[in-house]
This record gives C-alpha cells, sequence and structure tokens, in this order.
C-alpha cells in the first residue's frame, strides 16, 4: 500500500492544512503500519509551472538529453508517485478564493491526456485513475461553504471536485477547518481541533 501525502501551504508549522493532513496521515500509518509514505511539500519543493517544453514531455519517457533536467524529472516524477499511490491525502489551503499556484503546477504534472484521463470517441472524457482514495485537507479563513454569503466565491474545493472526478476518483473524503479567521481567530483553535479529530477518525 502506498500514500502519497502532499502539502501546498507557505505557512510552514503555521499551516492548518498542514496539520489536519499530518493527521490523516498519521491515522492511515496507524491502521497499516507498513504502508509506504511519499511526501512532497509544494512550497518547500516546488514544481515550476508549466511551460512549452515541460508540456510536450508530459506522459512521455525523458530521452538521455533531456534525462538530467532536474524540473523534467520532477514533473515526470509527480505523474509517477501519483499514479503508483493507493492513497493520496493533499493539504489545501484558500488562497485569493482558490488553491495556491504551486499545487496548480502539481495538478498540470498529473493531468495529462492517456495517462490520467482520455478524450472518447463521442467527445467525452474517461478517468483513467480509478480505485484511489483521495483526502483533501481544505483550510479557509473564512465561510464559503454552501449556503454562506460569499458560497458563489468559492473556486476551492468546486475545483478539485472537478479535478479528481475527471481522472476518475470516486473515493474522495474532503475535511474542512472553515472558518479560521472569523471573530478575529477566536475559533481557531477549536476548528482545527474538529478537523484533526475527523482526519483522525478516518
Amino acid at each position: 500500500m502506498k500514500l502519497l501525502h502532499i502539502d501546498s501551504s507557505i505557512l510552514g508549522d503555521s499551516s492548518a492544512s498542514r496539520h489536519v493532513s499530518a493527521a490523516a496521515v498519521a491515522q492511515f500509518r496507524k491502521k497499516d503500519p507498513s504502508i509506504e509514505v511519499i511526501s512532497l511539500d509544494l512550497a518547500s519543493d516546488p514544481l515550476p509551472h508549466l511551460d512549452v517544453e515541460a508540456l510536450s514531455w508530459l506522459g512521455k519517457d525523458l530521452t538521455p538529453d533531456v534525462s538530467g533536467r532536474p524540473e523534467l524529472i520532477a514533473g515526470a516524477n509527480a505523474l509517477k508517485d501519483f499514479k503508483a499511490a493507493d492513497i493520496v491525502v493533499i493539504g489545501v489551503p484558500m488562497y485569493n478564493l482558490s488553491i495556491p499556484s504551486q499545487l496548480k503546477a502539481w495538478i498540470d504534472r498529473i493531468m495529462v491526456a492517456g495517462q490520467t484521463f482520455r478524450y472518447t470517441s463521442g467527445g467525452g472524457i474517461e478517468g483513467l485513475a480509478k480505485g484511489k482514495k483521495v483526502v483533501l485537507a481544505v483550510a479557509r479563513g473564512g465561510l464559503y461553504g454552501e449556503g454562506s454569503p460569499a458560497a458563489s466565491f468559492e473556486h476551492q474545493l468546486s475545483y478539485l471536485k472537478s479535478v479528481f472526478a475527471m481522472i476518475g476518483i470516486t473515493d474522495l473524503t474532503v475535511i474542512e477547518a472553515e472558518g479560521l479567521a472569523t471573530n478575529g481567530g477566536a475559533d481557531r483553535a477549536r476548528i482545527l481541533s474538529d478537523a484533526e479529530q475527523k482526519a483522525g477518525a478516518l
């Protein structure tokens, strides 16, 4: 069993999403001590944003003339590690209504036609990454859930649900720490504790 643990917050130990994703990974380790965990910190070790050259190599074996290029190797490894994982745990803070650009750069490496999805003859899309379990540890300063005044501004979780649905992921668990900055942050500790408890009950 392989678990891919991804964090994308730039806040280090102060990050709520990192605390919740760590609690989720700890729970999976507790349930299966033999699980192999691969960790990727997109803040300290970011993938370059996609450019024309990186795009041309997506999903392909690197040839000898480019096999030593760190940025191309990182992109190839991102796809390889995702495809090999049985479980994927991702810490996802909300930045300006959406996800961190570092996480988007990773998504651009794993959403590859012919590798994790394909276009069908009828113009539809078939996901090829079926059978994985994905856990999203979501953190937000405000309230953006369904029914909230700011719900229409939410492009974080809604985007990620579309991404993983497109590549065939149906086993998706969301653990939210929402409203962390409301009331001047007075409820942050309680909200974070509740989210960590949910992660610990996976």
